[in-house]
C-alpha cells in the first residue's frame, strides 16, 4: 500500500507545481520546464526507494513491458497516479479560483488552434510519442545500472526539463497521461475532446521506449 500512496503523492506534487507554475508564470518556458524537472528530482530522492517514482502511466507501462512491474501493481500504480493528478489539479483549481488569475488555464495540453503555435493533430501525436520515448528510454537506461543510482534522479529530472523546453511551445508537453487528464477534467470542453491524444501518444511512446530498450540494452547470457 505504501508504494501506491507514494505514487499518489508524487503525481499530486508533480501536477500541482508543474502546471501551477505554468499558470502563475504566464506559461514561461524556462520556469515551467524547470518546475516539472525539479519536481521529479525531488520526488526521485524521496519516494524512489518506495515505489520507483514512476508518477506517470507511460513509465509504468514501460516497466510492465520490461517485466519490472507486475500487472496488479501496474493497475494500482496507474489508478494512484490518476487520482494523485486529479487531487493536484483540484488543489490548484481551488487556489486559482480565489485569485485574480481565475481558472481558465490549468496547464492543459492542446493541439490545433488552441495550442501555442497551431500544431496539427498528426504533428502533436508524433511530438508526444517522440518526447515520451526519449524521456522513458532515459529512465530505463539510468535505473538499470546500479552504479548510476546516485545520479538517476538528477538525470531523469534534467531530461524531463529539456523535453519540456521543446514540447511546451508545441503541445504544452504531456509525456504523462495522468498529468494531462487531470486539468482536462476540470476545464472540460475542448480539453476533454482532445485528451485522447495526450493519453494515447505518451503510452505509445512509453511502449516504444520499452521495446527499444529490450532490443538495444538487454544482452542475452551465453549458455555454457
Amino acid at each position: 500500500m505504501k508504494k501506491y500512496i507514494a505514487e499518489f503523492l508524487g503525481t499530486l506534487v508533480l501536477v500541482l507545481f508543474g502546471t501551477g507554475i505554468a499558470v502563475v508564470s504566464g506559461g514561461d518556458l524556462v520556469a515551467t520546464s524547470l518546475a516539472f524537472g525539479l519536481a521529479i528530482v525531488a520526488e526521485a530522492y524521496v519516494i524512489g526507494n518506495i515505489s520507483g517514482c514512476h508518477v506517470n502511466p507511460a513509465v509504468s507501462l514501460a516497466m510492465l513491458i520490461n517485466k519490472k512491474l507486475d500487472i496488479k501493481d501496474f493497475i494500482c500504480y496507474v489508478i494512484s497516479q490518476i487520482l494523485g493528478a486529479i487531487a493536484g489539479s483540484a488543489i490548484l483549481f481551488f487556489i486559482l479560483s480565489n485569485t485574480s488569475l481565475g481558472t481558465t488555464a490549468l496547464g492543459a495540453n492542446f493541439y490545433g488552434e488552441l495550442s501555442a503555435n497551431n500544431i496539427s493533430l498528426i504533428a502533436a501525436i508524433v511530438t508526444e510519442i517522440v518526447l515520451t520515448c526519449v524521456f522513458v528510454y532515459t529512465i530505463l537506461g539510468v535505473t538499470s545500472d546500479d552504479n548510476k543510482s546516485n545520479i538517476a534522479g538528477i538525470v531523469i529530472g534534467l531530461t524531463l526539463t529539456f523535453v519540456h523546453l521543446i514540447g511546451i511551445p508545441l503541445t504544452g508537453t504531456s509525456v504523462n497521461p495522468a498529468r494531462s487528464l487531470a486539468p482536462a477534467i476540470f476545464l472540460g470542453g475542448e480539453a476533454i475532446r482532445q485528451i485522447w491524444v495526450f493519453i494515447l501518444a505518451p503510452l505509445v511512446g512509453g511502449a516504444l521506449a520499452a521495446i527499444l530498450f529490450k532490443y538495444l540494452n538487454t544482452t542475452k547470457k551465453k549458455s555454457k
